[in-house]
């Protein structure tokens, strides 16, 4: 230890000789503004002063060393975490009318992301999307619209003629899902990103719970749900978008519990309270990364710019919307199915297409 602190004290004297002794080339006033009467004197305050100097940038390089080297972890994790699967359609990924012609999408018009959701899992398992809720989010970032589709929506599917939405899935995956979507609104679904139950409630406890707003109450898994503001864990959460039965319509409630549980989500990571504390950040990239599978045009980089870009997001520039349906039916198969509203439908389609869903009732 004493040899390591000889040798810097070394590095220090070997510079300020260099720096402030006019034999060396030196012009010698570099720190106190000209050379002192006595040499051997102004050398030592030459020296002090680079010493505070050296000291003071050390403690300034620091934190920001720290900052970039935490950064670069958490990009380390995002990058090595997130899966890409082939999820949009690999080729003429573009929305059809029912003609067969390509419906034009106006530039500018903001970017739409495709979240599915999946229950399978260990005595969960199934070939279907539990969870299909298209994320609007305009040009100008000032908003988030979340807009969730029922599974049992009665649609046409591409080479499949008419059946659920979440059919789709079954038939061709998510590729066949989001032209099946596409075509049903006549917009241009920009990228998607697939993630099961389990990575919510990894997400839920990595930032603390989440605070969820419920409509309707029930009870399962030994907890109550009552209507109001309700803190919730991961376990919790997960009993809460999973319940159906208990609720007034079923699916149709359920998706509405599901959007309610993402907004608190979304609220709750873009707190300062968890960007701004490393430990919980860290444990929440960690959490939904590793349960997260993107399209193969979404890179690291686009999904960084795009969360900065969301940073002013608050509670009340996030909006839910329920993908329109005049009622419930039973399909020839003897299924039940949800009747859609094919008017109010193509009024959504136009108000996503054109950035326009602010005015969307």
């Amino acid at each position: 230890m004493d040899s390591t602190r000889e040798r810097d004290a070394d590095l220090f004297d070997r510079d300020q000789a260099d720096a402030g002794d006019g034999g060396s080339g030196g012009s010698g006033d570099d720190w106190d503004g000209g050379a002192a009467a006595d040499g051997g004197s102004g050398r030592r305050e030459r020296k002090r002063n680079r010493k505070v100097l050296v000291a003071a940038l050390v403690l300034l390089l620091v934190p920001v060393l720290a900052v970039g080297g935490y950064l670069a972890w958490l990009n380390h994790i995002v990058t090595n975490n997130v899966k890409q699967e082939l999820l949009l359609p690999d080729t003429n990924n573009q929305p059809t009318d029912k003609n067969g012609n390509v419906v034009a999408q106006p530039a500018g018009n903001g970017q739409n992301y495709l979240i599915i959701g999946s229950d399978a899992g260990p005595g969960r398992v199934g070939g279907r999307s539990d969870v299909m809720v298209l994320v609007h989010v305009p040009a100008d970032h000032s908003q988030v619209t979340l807009i969730h589709f029922p599974r049992d929506l009665y649609v046409s599917i591409p080479g499949h003629g008419k059946d659920k939405l979440n059919a789709a899935y079954a038939f061709g995956g998510p590729p066949l899902l989001v032209t099946t979507m596409q075509n049903m609104l006549g917009i241009r679904i920009d990228h998607v990103g697939k993630i099961g139950f389990e990575g919510f409630k990894a997400m839920t406890d990595a930032v603390g719970g989440v605070d969820v707003d419920v409509e309707e109450p029930s009870k399962d898994n030994g907890y109550n749900f009552t209507v109001g503001t309700m803190h919730m864990t991961g376990d919790m959460a997960l009993s809460f978008v999973r319940e159906r039965k208990q609720l007034s319509q079923g699916d149709i409630s359920r998706g509405r519990r599901q959007l309610a549980f993402i907004k608190a989500l979304m609220l709750k990571t873009l707190n300062k309270d968890v960007l701004l504390n490393p430990v919980r950040l860290s444990q929440f990239t960690e959490a939904a990364t590793s349960n997260l599978v993107v399209d193969q045009k979404l890179d690291v980089g686009t999904m960084r710019s795009e969360a900065l870009a969301l940073r002013d997001i608050r509670g009340g520039d996030i909006r839910f919307i329920t993908a329109p349906f005049t009622g419930f039916g039973t399909s020839p198969a003897g299924a039940s199915i949800d009747v859609v509203d094919e008017v109010k439908m193509a009024d959504l389609g136009d108000a996503i297409r054109t950035d326009s869903l602010n005015s969307y009732k």
